[in-house]
Protein backbone atom coordinates (compact mmCIF):
# COMPACT_ATOMS: atom_id res chain seq x y z
CA UNK A 1 0.00 0.00 0.00
CA UNK A 2 1.47 3.28 -0.72
CA UNK A 3 -1.36 5.42 1.00
CA UNK A 4 0.88 7.05 4.00
CA UNK A 5 -1.77 7.79 6.91
CA UNK A 6 0.16 10.03 8.93
CA UNK A 7 -1.60 12.74 7.63
CA UNK A 8 0.22 15.40 9.68
CA UNK A 9 -2.60 16.33 11.66
CA UNK A 10 -0.06 18.23 14.10
CA UNK A 11 1.87 21.24 13.40
CA UNK A 12 5.26 20.96 13.97
CA UNK A 13 5.47 22.94 17.48
CA UNK A 14 8.03 25.95 18.05
CA UNK A 15 11.71 24.64 19.44
CA UNK A 16 11.57 27.77 21.90
CA UNK A 17 9.06 27.97 24.23
CA UNK A 18 10.30 30.17 26.83
CA UNK A 19 8.94 33.90 24.66
CA UNK A 20 7.21 35.69 27.43
CA UNK A 21 3.53 36.10 27.04
CA UNK A 22 1.24 38.78 28.10
CA UNK A 23 -2.51 37.86 27.70
CA UNK A 24 -5.19 40.92 26.94
CA UNK A 25 -8.84 39.52 27.94
CA UNK A 26 -10.17 37.19 30.15
CA UNK A 27 -13.09 35.41 28.95
CA UNK A 28 -14.15 32.20 28.13
CA UNK A 29 -11.76 31.87 25.02
CA UNK A 30 -8.91 32.67 26.71
CA UNK A 31 -9.33 31.48 29.66
CA UNK A 32 -11.26 28.38 29.17
CA UNK A 33 -9.07 27.74 25.31
CA UNK A 34 -6.17 29.59 24.74
CA UNK A 35 -4.51 29.69 28.25
CA UNK A 36 -5.47 25.38 28.73
CA UNK A 37 -3.92 24.69 25.46
CA UNK A 38 -1.05 27.34 26.13
CA UNK A 39 -0.39 25.30 29.31
CA UNK A 40 -0.58 22.08 27.50
CA UNK A 41 2.18 23.03 24.73
CA UNK A 42 4.53 24.49 27.58
CA UNK A 43 4.19 28.09 26.53
CA UNK A 44 5.45 30.61 29.32
CA UNK A 45 2.34 33.30 30.02
CA UNK A 46 3.35 35.41 32.53
CA UNK A 47 0.95 38.50 32.87
CA UNK A 48 -2.46 38.96 31.98
CA UNK A 49 -5.05 42.09 31.96
CA UNK A 50 -9.02 42.46 31.48
CA UNK A 51 -11.47 45.09 30.98
CA UNK A 52 -12.74 43.58 34.40
CA UNK A 53 -9.85 42.93 36.90
CA UNK A 54 -11.40 40.39 38.52
CA UNK A 55 -12.22 38.60 36.20
CA UNK A 56 -8.48 38.85 35.38
CA UNK A 57 -7.41 37.80 38.82
CA UNK A 58 -9.35 35.08 39.04
CA UNK A 59 -8.13 33.27 35.78
CA UNK A 60 -4.69 34.16 36.30
CA UNK A 61 -5.64 32.49 39.79
CA UNK A 62 -7.33 29.55 37.91
CA UNK A 63 -4.40 29.29 35.17
CA UNK A 64 -1.31 29.67 36.98
CA UNK A 65 -0.37 33.28 35.78
CA UNK A 66 1.81 35.08 38.09
CA UNK A 67 1.48 38.30 36.94
CA UNK A 68 -2.67 40.92 36.65
CA UNK A 69 -2.18 44.45 35.45
CA UNK A 70 -5.07 46.49 35.75
CA UNK A 71 -5.50 47.27 32.38
CA UNK A 72 -4.42 46.34 29.42
CA UNK A 73 -2.35 49.71 29.18
CA UNK A 74 -0.04 48.44 32.02
CA UNK A 75 0.37 44.91 30.44
CA UNK A 76 1.91 46.96 27.05
CA UNK A 77 4.48 49.12 29.49
CA UNK A 78 5.57 45.26 30.74
CA UNK A 79 9.06 45.18 29.49
CA UNK A 80 8.97 41.50 30.09
CA UNK A 81 6.52 41.10 27.42
CA UNK A 82 7.71 39.83 23.92
CA UNK A 83 4.51 38.28 22.58
CA UNK A 84 0.89 39.93 22.84
CA UNK A 85 -2.28 37.07 22.70
CA UNK A 86 -4.97 39.67 22.34
CA UNK A 87 -8.74 37.95 22.55
CA UNK A 88 -11.20 41.01 22.42
CA UNK A 89 -14.37 42.14 20.79
CA UNK A 90 -13.53 43.40 16.87
CA UNK A 91 -14.35 47.03 17.98
CA UNK A 92 -11.87 47.00 20.72
CA UNK A 93 -8.77 45.22 19.11
CA UNK A 94 -7.19 48.33 16.66
CA UNK A 95 -6.34 50.23 19.74
CA UNK A 96 -4.50 47.88 21.51
CA UNK A 97 -2.69 46.71 18.31
CA UNK A 98 -1.78 50.48 17.79
CA UNK A 99 -0.74 51.05 21.12
CA UNK A 100 1.20 48.01 21.37
CA UNK A 101 3.50 49.43 18.81
CA UNK A 102 4.70 52.00 20.81
CA UNK A 103 6.44 49.35 22.74
CA UNK A 104 9.59 48.07 21.43
CA UNK A 105 9.91 45.29 23.05
CA UNK A 106 7.03 43.62 21.97
CA UNK A 107 7.96 41.22 19.10
CA UNK A 108 4.81 39.74 18.28
CA UNK A 109 1.09 40.22 18.32
CA UNK A 110 -1.80 37.16 18.03
CA UNK A 111 -4.66 38.85 17.22
CA UNK A 112 -8.37 37.18 17.32
CA UNK A 113 -10.81 36.93 13.66
CA UNK A 114 -12.09 38.77 12.64
CA UNK A 115 -9.37 41.25 12.78
CA UNK A 116 -11.58 44.07 12.85
CA UNK A 117 -15.07 45.84 11.81
CA UNK A 118 -14.27 46.51 8.33
CA UNK A 119 -11.32 45.77 5.64
CA UNK A 120 -10.27 49.47 5.99
CA UNK A 121 -8.98 49.32 9.97
CA UNK A 122 -7.71 45.99 9.55
CA UNK A 123 -5.58 46.87 6.51
CA UNK A 124 -4.13 49.89 9.16
CA UNK A 125 -3.20 47.16 11.33
CA UNK A 126 -0.99 45.52 9.05
CA UNK A 127 0.86 47.98 7.67
CA UNK A 128 1.25 49.12 11.25
CA UNK A 129 2.61 46.05 12.06
CA UNK A 130 5.24 45.78 8.99
CA UNK A 131 6.33 49.07 9.61
CA UNK A 132 7.29 48.59 13.61
CA UNK A 133 8.65 45.39 12.00
CA UNK A 134 6.52 42.98 14.78
CA UNK A 135 5.29 39.95 13.78
CA UNK A 136 1.54 40.09 13.51
CA UNK A 137 -1.08 36.96 13.45
CA UNK A 138 -4.15 36.01 13.19
CA UNK A 139 -6.02 33.29 14.96
CA UNK A 140 -7.83 31.62 12.13
CA UNK A 141 -7.76 28.07 14.52
CA UNK A 142 -10.09 26.58 12.26
CA UNK A 143 -7.00 26.17 9.74
CA UNK A 144 -5.59 23.75 13.04
CA UNK A 145 -8.65 21.60 13.65
CA UNK A 146 -7.16 18.15 13.27
CA UNK A 147 -9.43 17.20 9.81
CA UNK A 148 -8.42 20.17 7.79
CA UNK A 149 -4.87 19.77 8.26
CA UNK A 150 -5.09 16.06 7.54
CA UNK A 151 -7.43 17.48 4.38
CA UNK A 152 -4.79 20.15 3.45
CA UNK A 153 -2.36 16.56 3.50
CA UNK A 154 -4.46 14.78 1.65
CA UNK A 155 -4.73 17.37 -1.14
CA UNK A 156 -1.38 18.07 -1.13
CA UNK A 157 -0.38 14.47 -1.85
CA UNK A 158 -2.75 13.79 -4.78
CA UNK A 159 -4.75 11.37 -3.13
CA UNK A 160 -7.85 13.01 -4.49
CA UNK A 161 -6.34 14.37 -8.13
CA UNK A 162 -7.90 18.17 -9.16
CA UNK A 163 -10.56 19.38 -6.57
CA UNK A 164 -13.94 19.51 -8.03
CA UNK A 165 -16.41 20.20 -5.79
CA UNK A 166 -15.78 21.09 -1.90
CA UNK A 167 -19.06 21.71 0.74
CA UNK A 168 -19.25 22.53 4.65
CA UNK A 169 -22.95 21.39 6.22
CA UNK A 170 -23.04 23.23 9.23
CA UNK A 171 -26.05 22.36 11.55
CA UNK A 172 -25.20 23.91 15.24
CA UNK A 173 -25.97 26.74 17.47
CA UNK A 174 -22.95 29.07 18.31
CA UNK A 175 -23.02 30.79 21.59
CA UNK A 176 -23.33 34.34 20.37
CA UNK A 177 -20.64 36.67 22.97
CA UNK A 178 -23.27 39.66 24.40
CA UNK A 179 -20.91 41.94 22.49
CA UNK A 180 -22.33 40.49 18.99
CA UNK A 181 -25.41 42.11 19.16
CA UNK A 182 -23.87 45.51 18.66
CA UNK A 183 -22.92 45.20 14.97
CA UNK A 184 -25.59 43.62 13.09
CA UNK A 185 -24.07 41.23 11.49
CA UNK A 186 -23.63 37.76 13.43
CA UNK A 187 -23.24 34.55 11.61
CA UNK A 188 -20.50 35.63 8.33
CA UNK A 189 -18.56 37.54 10.58
CA UNK A 190 -18.43 35.06 13.47
CA UNK A 191 -18.96 31.99 12.66
CA UNK A 192 -18.88 31.84 8.51
CA UNK A 193 -15.04 33.97 8.79
CA UNK A 194 -14.18 29.87 10.06
CA UNK A 195 -15.00 28.37 6.97
CA UNK A 196 -14.06 30.69 4.19
CA UNK A 197 -10.66 31.03 6.22
CA UNK A 198 -10.49 27.29 5.64
CA UNK A 199 -11.61 27.33 1.86
CA UNK A 200 -8.87 29.80 1.37
CA UNK A 201 -6.23 27.65 3.03
CA UNK A 202 -7.24 24.68 1.74
CA UNK A 203 -7.76 25.93 -1.89
CA UNK A 204 -6.78 29.53 -2.42
CA UNK A 205 -8.40 32.44 -2.98
CA UNK A 206 -11.52 32.68 -5.30
CA UNK A 207 -12.65 34.96 -8.03
CA UNK A 208 -15.98 35.33 -6.91
CA UNK A 209 -18.58 34.71 -4.09
CA UNK A 210 -21.85 34.58 -4.09
CA UNK A 211 -24.15 34.66 -0.97
CA UNK A 212 -27.67 34.66 0.50
CA UNK A 213 -29.35 34.98 3.73
CA UNK A 214 -32.29 35.27 6.14
CA UNK A 215 -32.57 35.94 9.72
CA UNK A 216 -32.51 32.86 12.37
CA UNK A 217 -36.07 33.11 14.14
CA UNK A 218 -33.83 31.98 17.87
CA UNK A 219 -31.24 34.83 17.55
CA UNK A 220 -33.36 37.95 19.31
CA UNK A 221 -31.38 40.83 18.84
CA UNK A 222 -31.54 43.12 14.44
CA UNK A 223 -29.12 41.13 12.08
CA UNK A 224 -28.84 40.69 8.61
CA UNK A 225 -27.04 37.15 8.21
CA UNK A 226 -28.64 34.23 10.87
CA UNK A 227 -28.55 31.53 8.19
CA UNK A 228 -26.14 32.13 5.79
CA UNK A 229 -25.25 29.96 2.38
CA UNK A 230 -22.44 31.01 0.03
CA UNK A 231 -20.64 29.63 -3.07
CA UNK A 232 -17.16 30.39 -3.94
CA UNK A 233 -16.43 30.27 -7.47
CA UNK A 234 -12.56 29.58 -8.47
CA UNK A 235 -11.10 30.12 -11.68
CA UNK A 236 -10.12 26.37 -12.09
CA UNK A 237 -13.56 25.27 -11.93
CA UNK A 238 -13.72 24.42 -8.60
CA UNK A 239 -16.94 25.50 -6.70
CA UNK A 240 -16.86 25.71 -3.00
CA UNK A 241 -19.84 25.84 -0.63
CA UNK A 242 -21.24 26.13 2.76
CA UNK A 243 -24.48 25.65 4.15
CA UNK A 244 -24.14 28.04 7.85
CA UNK A 245 -27.64 26.77 9.51
CA UNK A 246 -27.48 28.44 12.74
CA UNK A 247 -31.43 27.56 13.37
CA UNK A 248 -30.86 24.02 12.70
CA UNK A 249 -34.82 23.47 13.24
CA UNK A 250 -36.42 23.93 16.90
CA UNK A 251 -33.36 22.20 18.85
CA UNK A 252 -33.95 24.41 21.76
CA UNK A 253 -37.58 24.70 21.89
CA UNK A 254 -38.59 20.96 22.14
CA UNK A 255 -37.91 19.54 19.09
CA UNK A 256 -35.32 16.70 18.71
CA UNK A 257 -31.73 17.77 18.00
CA UNK A 258 -29.58 16.67 15.04
CA UNK A 259 -26.74 18.78 15.54
CA UNK A 260 -23.37 18.56 13.44
CA UNK A 261 -20.60 19.82 11.17
CA UNK A 262 -19.80 17.93 8.11
CA UNK A 263 -17.45 18.94 5.27
CA UNK A 264 -16.60 16.59 2.17
CA UNK A 265 -14.08 17.14 -1.22
CA UNK A 266 -14.59 15.58 -4.16
CA UNK A 267 -11.85 15.15 -6.79
CA UNK A 268 -10.92 13.79 -9.94
CA UNK A 269 -8.87 11.07 -8.51
CA UNK A 270 -10.79 10.30 -5.02
CA UNK A 271 -12.74 11.86 -2.25
CA UNK A 272 -12.95 12.81 1.11
CA UNK A 273 -15.35 13.83 3.82
CA UNK A 274 -15.31 14.41 7.95
CA UNK A 275 -17.05 15.95 10.92
CA UNK A 276 -15.96 18.90 13.14
CA UNK A 277 -16.22 17.83 16.65
CA UNK A 278 -16.53 21.55 17.67
CA UNK A 279 -20.55 21.18 18.29
CA UNK A 280 -19.48 18.67 21.04
CA UNK A 281 -18.03 21.12 23.46
CA UNK A 282 -16.97 21.12 26.36
CA UNK A 283 -16.80 16.57 25.86
CA UNK A 284 -13.90 15.88 23.61
CA UNK A 285 -15.03 15.10 20.32
CA UNK A 286 -12.41 14.85 17.74
CA UNK A 287 -12.62 15.83 14.29
CA UNK A 288 -12.86 13.06 11.53
CA UNK A 289 -11.35 12.01 7.83
CA UNK A 290 -12.18 9.45 5.75
CA UNK A 291 -10.78 9.22 2.49
CA UNK A 292 -10.72 7.10 -0.82
CA UNK A 293 -8.50 7.62 -4.30
CA UNK A 294 -7.85 5.48 -7.13
CA UNK A 295 -4.29 4.52 -5.57
CA UNK A 296 -5.76 2.10 -3.74
CA UNK A 297 -9.36 1.21 -5.50
CA UNK A 298 -12.47 0.05 -3.81
CA UNK A 299 -10.52 1.32 -0.02
CA UNK A 300 -11.67 3.62 2.47
CA UNK A 301 -9.06 5.36 4.78
CA UNK A 302 -10.15 6.72 8.26
CA UNK A 303 -6.92 7.60 10.42
CA UNK A 304 -7.98 8.65 13.93
CA UNK A 305 -6.36 10.71 16.62
CA UNK A 306 -7.29 12.22 20.16
CA UNK A 307 -6.83 15.32 19.85
CA UNK A 308 -9.83 18.29 19.33
CA UNK A 309 -9.92 21.66 18.18
CA UNK A 310 -11.55 23.20 21.30
CA UNK A 311 -8.58 23.43 23.21
CA UNK A 312 -5.57 21.93 21.34
CA UNK A 313 -6.02 23.38 18.13
CA UNK A 314 -4.95 26.93 19.72
CA UNK A 315 -1.58 25.12 20.49
CA UNK A 316 -1.25 25.96 16.53
CA UNK A 317 -2.30 28.97 16.38
CA UNK A 318 0.26 30.45 19.07
CA UNK A 319 2.86 27.86 18.44
CA UNK A 320 2.75 29.01 14.44
CA UNK A 321 3.44 33.01 15.15
CA UNK A 322 6.48 31.66 17.99
CA UNK A 323 7.94 29.24 15.03
CA UNK A 324 7.95 32.52 12.97
CA UNK A 325 9.91 34.57 15.35
CA UNK A 326 12.29 31.65 16.08
CA UNK A 327 12.57 31.38 12.15
CA UNK A 328 12.71 34.80 11.29
CA UNK A 329 10.23 33.99 8.51
CA UNK A 330 6.59 35.41 7.48
CA UNK A 331 3.97 33.62 9.46
CA UNK A 332 1.32 31.09 7.25
CA UNK A 333 -1.09 33.39 9.55
CA UNK A 334 0.06 36.74 9.17
CA UNK A 335 -2.06 39.75 8.75
CA UNK A 336 -1.46 40.09 5.35
CA UNK A 337 -2.79 37.27 4.13
CA UNK A 338 -5.46 37.48 6.59
CA UNK A 339 -6.36 40.53 4.62
CA UNK A 340 -7.77 38.38 2.25
CA UNK A 341 -10.43 36.77 4.63
CA UNK A 342 -11.73 39.94 5.62
CA UNK A 343 -12.34 40.62 1.70
CA UNK A 344 -13.69 37.57 1.58
CA UNK A 345 -16.31 38.59 4.15
CA UNK A 346 -16.94 41.81 3.08
CA UNK A 347 -17.43 40.50 -0.21
CA UNK A 348 -20.38 38.04 1.00
CA UNK A 349 -22.21 40.79 2.69
CA UNK A 350 -21.78 42.91 -0.15
CA UNK A 351 -23.49 39.97 -2.24
CA UNK A 352 -26.08 40.08 0.47
CA UNK A 353 -26.88 44.04 -0.04
CA UNK A 354 -26.56 43.92 -4.23
CA UNK A 355 -27.63 40.56 -4.70
CA UNK A 356 -25.10 39.35 -6.99
CA UNK A 357 -21.83 37.56 -7.01
CA UNK A 358 -19.25 39.44 -5.92
CA UNK A 359 -15.50 39.56 -6.30
CA UNK A 360 -13.49 39.85 -3.14
CA UNK A 361 -10.54 41.85 -5.33
CA UNK A 362 -13.15 44.33 -5.24
CA UNK A 363 -12.95 44.92 -1.89
CA UNK A 364 -9.13 45.06 -1.90
CA UNK A 365 -9.22 47.44 -4.87
CA UNK A 366 -10.73 50.05 -3.15
CA UNK A 367 -8.90 50.08 -0.64
CA UNK A 368 -5.20 50.10 -2.40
Amino acid sequence: MDIDLNLEHLPVPPRKKDYRIGAIGAGFIMRDIHLVAYKNAGFNVVAIASKDTEQARATAELRGIPKVHNTWEELLADDRIQVLDIAVPPAAQPAIVHAALQHQHIRGILAQKPLATNYREAQEMVVACERAGVRFCVNQNMRYDHSIRALKTVLRRGYLGEPVLATIDMRAIPHWQPWAKDYGQVTLVFMSIHHLDSFRYLFGDPEFVYASARKDPRTDFPHRDGIVLYILEYANGLRAAAWDDVWTGPAREGGAADIYIKWRVEGTAGMAQGTIGWPGYPARVPSTIRFTTQQEPGCWFSPTWPQVWFPDAFEGTMGELLCSLEEGRESVLSGRDNLNTVALVEACYRSLDEHRPVRPAEIKEEHA
